[in-house]
């Protein structure tokens, strides 16, 4: 009998394990944070529990994976890093229990890192400055090693001040949104100079700010969310280029307020677009025309908390999470896979969020 209940019982808690996946919360440091958060979060109901300190950090605000996993790497968004006017990049090992374990940090060149990311073999991470108005690229080691910089991008300019806010590499371009610029630039890496080239920087009208961006899948179409006119713009792709073919709002009809944009992301299946608005603090859902790639808003709804800088949507897609910044709350929402609409389910409390990862 006792056999059979303890069969029953490591069953049970299997399963459960099974149902869990981690997710990571970066964070800006202060009387409430310490550093980046790991939670468990349950695929079939979405909840989030098993809340801890997976290490203690300065303003990771921004966190981001290798493709295997195995590393998680972190902006320190400072400008005081050893005395210099500067940032940090973090690397961190991911261990068997979740705990993340140092491994190295680097100057990011440039004050106020807010954005990183990795290149798809793993082998390069662009860093973007906000206020340094920078993108420093660097190379990785096998173990997860992060070099300082082999290239530092700077959009400087006397007459305007850049805010370099997010770079992502796309085969061998490297894209970069420049919310002071009002630049969504596109740079080529060259073999023979072993850096990235500017090959062509395109002007967002109305001084719209571009923050994010997302690319689809074999980079046809370009979605940018313009942070200071809260708009997004869509580019598509015409031989060598990309030229603007709308520019849509995301917020509600009839909102008469502050509101700047956050983030961006695509649905797995690249029906849908998901961007979040600081203001009117809601998640705006578009459905996305197959060959046109223009969008049709379908939703708006509030997330639940205040100032939504990031969020994310689960693995299999049918969870979206809001990181409240401000209200120091996630909200979580399971997502219809058909019409690609969000419906709240429940929020959590958690230290000053800025960043959601699975």
């Amino acid at each position: 009998m006792k056999s059979s209940l303890l069969l029953v019982l490591f069953f049970y808690f299997s399963m459960a394990s099974a149902q869990n996946i981690p997710l990571y919360v970066g964070t800006y440091t202060d009387a409430d944070s310490e550093g980046i958060y790991l939670y468990d979060f349950n695929l079939k109901t979405g909840e989030l529990t098993n809340k801890k300190l997976a290490v203690e950090a300065v303003n990771p605000s921004y966190i981001t994976f290798s493709s295997d996993k195995k590393q998680l790497y972190s902006v320190g968004e400072v400008d005081n890093f050893e005395g210099t006017k500067s940032g940090f990049v973090n690397a961190y090992a991911v261990s068997k229990s979740g705990m993340l374990n140092f491994i190295n940090n680097v100057s990011s060149n440039g004050s106020h890192p807010c954005h990183i990311q990795l290149n798809s073999d793993n082998s390069k991470v662009a860093v973007s400055n906000y206020t340094g108005g920078t993108i420093s690229v660097h190379s990785l080691s096998k173990t997860g090693e992060i070099s300082q910089a082999t290239q530092v991008i700077d959009h400087y300019k006397r007459s305007e001040q850049s805010h370099a806010h997010s770079a992502k590499f796309f085969k061998n371009n490297l894209f970069v949104a420049d919310l002071g610029l009002n630049t969504f630039s596109q740079y080529h890496f060259a073999a023979n100079d072993k850096k990235y080239l500017i090959k062509t920087s395109y002007k967002i009208e109305n001084n719209a700010g571009p923050r994010h961006f997302e690319i689809s899948k074999k980079g046809k179409f370009i979605y940018v969310i313009n942070e200071l006119n809260s708009t997004i713009s869509v580019l598509k792709q015409q031989k060598d280029h990309y030229v603007f073919v709308q520019n849509i709002s995301t917020l509600a009809d009839g909102f008469d307020g502050k509101s700047f944009c956050a983030d961006i992301h695509l649905s797995k299946d690249g029906r849908f677009l998901y961007g979040s608005n600081r203001g009117e603090n809601s998640i705006v859902a578009f459905k996305i025309h197959k060959k046109s790639g223009a969008l049709q808003k379908t939703q708006t709804i509030s997330t639940n908390g205040d100032w939504p800088r990031n969020f994310t949507l689960s693995p299999e897609g049918n969870y979206l999470l809001v990181a409240n910044q401000r209200s120091k709350n996630i909200s979580v929402f399971s997502v219809n896979k058909n019409s690609g609409n969000l419906t709240f389910l429940h929020s959590i409390v958690s230290p000053t969020p800025s960043c959601l990862l699975f």
